[in-house]
């Protein structure tokens, strides 16, 4: 902005990133228009010739809001190269919790069959179900599914599923040590189980689950431990792609308004401070220099002036200002059109 001081402040080079990561995160509060931008990029890169796939992770279905035609839960192509989903948590819960429960059927009793389902009822219900589910399927993408694209785009809340993503390994642990408490296998099985909880390090755990002693267990007990080896080791390879900065970058969306700014500058911080690399802002919605009326020149002085609080609150961070536009953008077209707003050039 011509009257702001954003010297020290890099513009962010959103073209270098969509050709350079495999793994982009966008993240923001609601209302700043994080699911467009995240559309926009997805276009962008796919018409410079990359293969994407955009998942949101919005119970709301805003990314079908957005281009004002239904998705799913399965991959639907939108234009060339381009591939998006929309993960629905209900659906993800159900998913999961069924895959549980064929996994522990294998290792209950059948006189044990009924307290499983009744704890997996009651899961269904839990404040945390959700959430595990969503981790378990983004984890799954993240390691599986990228491998049939070039670029995955997340729309997504930016802290919380991030870090919770990332002490998944610790949690998976303890909550599988809970789950086998009463099994009578209990006291071989937590020798392994000892080995899921992982050092700090995302690179040392479980590089050799042979070194561990789990060649004393029964059949049925091994199967057990392979089956939270594999799901140990496929949160360690999401959570070490998210540390990743070759790989992955986040970027945030956020408007010059105080709330926004602030809830930015703590997630940059939190983020940062766990060694996830983010690549900068996307500052959305910029009132141009010229007001026409009081109103606006008001409008447009106090949002200077939450300009200039923001270049302080995120000091270096590469940042790209994108202009309010004159109408909703909806729809793959005018997705497309602000995208074209992305390239490379001044704030």
């Amino acid at each position: 902005m011509a009257d702001t001081d954003t010297t020290a402040q890099p513009v962010l080079d959103l073209d270098a990133l969509l050709a350079s990561r495999t793994l982009l995160m966008v993240g923001g509060k609601g209302g700043v228009g994080k699911t467009t931008t995240a559309s926009a990029l997805a276009i962008r890169a796919a018409d410079q010739g990359r293969k994407v796939l955009l998942v949101s992770t919005d119970p709301a279905h805003s990314l079908a809001d957005a281009f004002n035609r239904p998705i799913g839960n399965s991959p639907t192509c939108l234009a060339p190269g381009l591939t998006a989903l929309e993960l629905d948590p209900d659906d993800e819960v159900e998913a999961y919790l069924d895959r549980v429960s064929a996994q522990m059927r294998r290792f209950a009793t059948p006189d044990q069959f009924r307290e499983l389902d009744k704890q997996l009822r009651l899961s269904r219900q839990s404040p945390g179900a959700q959430e595990a589910a969503l981790l378990e399927r983004i984890s799954r993408l993240i390691d599986v599914d990228s491998r049939d694209y070039d670029l995955l785009i997340f729309d997504t809340a930016p802290t919380g599923h991030t870090l919770r993503l990332l002490s998944l390994p610790e949690v998976m642990a303890a909550w599988t040590q809970g789950l086998l408490r009463h099994s009578d296998k209990a006291r071989k099985l937590g020798q392994v189980l000892g080995h899921l909880t992982p050092d700090k390090s995302v690179d040392s755990p479980l590089q050799d689950p042979t070194d561990h002693a789990t060649a004393g267990l029964d059949s049925r007990s091994q199967e057990v431990a392979d089956t939270l080896i594999a799901r140990q080791r496929l949160f360690h390879r999401a959570r070490r792609q998210l540390s990743d900065p070759v790989q992955t970058a986040f970027v945030f969306v956020l408007t010059p308004e105080r709330l926004p700014i602030l809830e930015t500058q703590r997630a940059v911080a939190s983020l940062t401070e766990n060694g996830i690399p983010v690549a900068g802002a996307v500052v959305n919605r910029v009132l141009p220099d010229a007001a026409d009326s009081a109103f606006f020149a008001a409008r447009h002085a106090r949002q200077q002036r939450h300009m200039e609080e923001l270049a302080h609150a995120l000091g270096a961070l590469p940042r790209k200002d994108l202009p309010l536009q004159e109408d909703d953008i909806q729809g793959l077209e005018a997705i497309r059109a602000f995208a074209g707003l992305l390239g490379n050039g001044d704030h």
